[in-house]
Formats: C-alpha cells, structure tokens, sequence
C-alpha cells in the first residue's frame, strides 16, 4: 500500500508539542527527523559503542506523518493547519510549513520500540510491557511503560529529574496534578511511591488510552488516576473541572514557552504549601522559567541538572494574586 507522506518543518527545541498537537488534530503517529545529537543514555539503548559524529545541530526538525492513501487527507491537513496556528499563540513553532510526497508501506508505529528497553532510574526499573521481569529484580520498584502514540518512557532526561522530586515529596496524602500526563508514567510513579490520587491532562487524545493501560498493568486500583483532555492553559471547563487550591503536587514537564503561560494558572490549582515540579527547561532557559515562578507568586526551593536539561521545583506559600 502507498502512503501519503507529510513533513512538518518546525524547531527541534518543542517538537514534543508539536506532536502533541498534530496528535489531538487526528495525526496517528510521527518520525522525528532532526539534528539533535544522541544522549549517552541513548547510546546505551542502542546498544552501540562508539557512533560517528553527526551534523552540528541547526534547531530545525522535520516531523513526518502518514496518511492512507484513500484517506480524506484534506480534512486532515486542514485540522492539522488550525491546531498548528493555535499553538503559535502560545509557542514559536518556527516556520510550520508542511510538504507532501508519497511512500511505500511501512510499520513506522511499531518500528521504535527496538530502541526502547528496561533501564534503571536509580533504585526505580523502568520496563516496556513486552519484556519479561527479571527474577532478581521482582522485589524493586518496578514501572511497566508502554507509551503507544502518547509520549512518556522514562529515558528522557526532564522525566528522570521529575521522577526524582516526586520520590523527595509524594506523602500518603499526596493529591497529585500531572500536567501533559502523555503515557502516565510520572503519575504512576508517584502512585506507586504511596500518592493518595492522581490527575492528568493532555491535549492529547492518545493519553487516555495509553494511561488506562499503563494504569492497568501496573496494578493500579481503579480510581486511582483521572485523565482529562484539554488545554489547561486558556479552557476554563478543564480548570474548573481539574479544581482550584486542592493539590499537593503540579507535576509538569512540558516546555519553558509552555511553563511560562501555565505557571500563573497553575499557582490557583496547587494547596497553600504546596510543591510545584518543572522540566522540560533546556538549560537556556532556565532564568526564563525560574523569573515565572516568581512572578506567579512562588517561591524557588531547588533548580536541579541533567544533562542540558532543568528542574525547577517551587512552593506555594501564599494565596495566589
């Protein structure tokens, strides 16, 4: 069968929401083709050694996506086009061109999961669901991922930092809201950490099935965790409905151009005392989300480091404005 082949040209720094949004706009899966070079947890996953050099990153990546060729490929293109020009409100997309072209047949769904394998997050084992438990590792905390078409397996490094604060806060009575949930995973680390309940949301609609699914497997109880689809940000529905002043934890590892406009939002939604968890924050721009923080009224209480990339995690410790 022959495919209909679109490329999307955008910036690699936010190419995560990018696909988040082609995804809520009917998109079924993305390829990423950018100049980002390869972190050493990567390399280790592919089990390589020693790679050649790549090209100097230029900021630019290509994001391709796949339509049957008797598909409405125009309803498509154009849902894709509106959902693109809302997010530029919000974020620079770069120049958000999209080319067509034609290929063959190809599993590009299932195609990524021969890179993806169990790994450690310090004392945390992180395993897809088609790989077997160990025998000497079934009494360590284990997180069984499979992120389908949502986003979230543990190797990212803003995701490790975010795992690693929730192990510092999460308490028993720990009311937890995971902003860009994607598979679920930071939430079901927290609820196997002894969280009471969790709450995400996504913009995208993969993120109810794949969380449902990583719930189950994990051994979840049902109404542990409610996932919601929307855009936190600017839908006042998804805010009233996420609730105001009743969380512990705001988890959110999205993007600093994200961050920035959801932190003042955020701030009504978190408890007095309350621990707010950021990353996603390329290191660049980690002055640009610590001056948000405080602007929204909350105070910094550690900035933590992997890689190129950045945690912030703050506190409530007044009514917001």
């Amino acid at each position: 069968m022959k495919w209909n082949k679109f490329t999307l040209k955008t910036r690699s720094e936010v190419e995560d929401i990018v696909i988040s949004t082609l995804a809520e706009a009917g998109v079924e899966g993305v390829e990423i083709e950018d100049k980002v070079p390869l972190t050493e947890s990567d390399k280790q996953q592919m089990f390589v050694d020693i790679l050649p050099e790549g090209p100097a990153d230029d900021g630019i990546a290509y994001l391709n996506f796949y339509v049957e060729e008797d598909a409405d490929k125009e309803a498509l293109l154009a849902n894709v086009r509106e959902a693109l020009e809302e997010l530029r409100q919000f974020v620079d997309i770069g120049e958000g061109t999209i080319t067509e072209s034609q290929t063959e047949d190809k599993d590009w769904i299932n195609n990524w999961k021969q890179y993806f394998h169990q790994f450690y997050v310090d004392d945390i084992l992180i395993i897809p669901s088609w790989e077997e438990v160990k025998a000497e590792d079934a009494e360590k905390m284990i997180i069984h991922i499979d992120p389908g078409t949502a986003f979230g397996t543990g190797m990212h490094e803003t995701t490790q930092l975010c795992m690693r604060q929730l192990k510092k806060y999460v308490t028993p009575e720990t009311e937890l809201l995971d902003v860009g949930t994607g598979s679920g995973i930071l939430s079901i680390v927290a609820l196997k950490l002894g969280a009471k309940h969790a709450v995400g949301t996504d913009l995208d609609p993969c993120a109810i099935s794949a969380t449902k699914e990583n719930l189950e497997v994990n051994e979840i109880p049902e109404g542990g965790m409610d996932v919601l689809i929307g855009n936190i940000i600017d839908d006042k529905a998804v805010q009233d409905q996420v609730g105001y002043e009743k969380y512990d934890i705001v988890a959110a590892n999205i993007l600093a151009d994200v961050l920035v406009p959801l932190t003042p939002v955020i701030c009504h939604q978190l408890k007095t005392g309350g621990i707010y968890i950021t990353s996603g924050i390329i290191d660049d721009k980690e002055e640009t989300v610590v001056e948000a923080v405080k602007a929204a009224g909350l105070e910094v209480v550690e900035v933590t480091h992997q890689g190129e990339w950045v945690s912030v995690t703050a506190r409530k410790t007044a009514p917001c404005a």
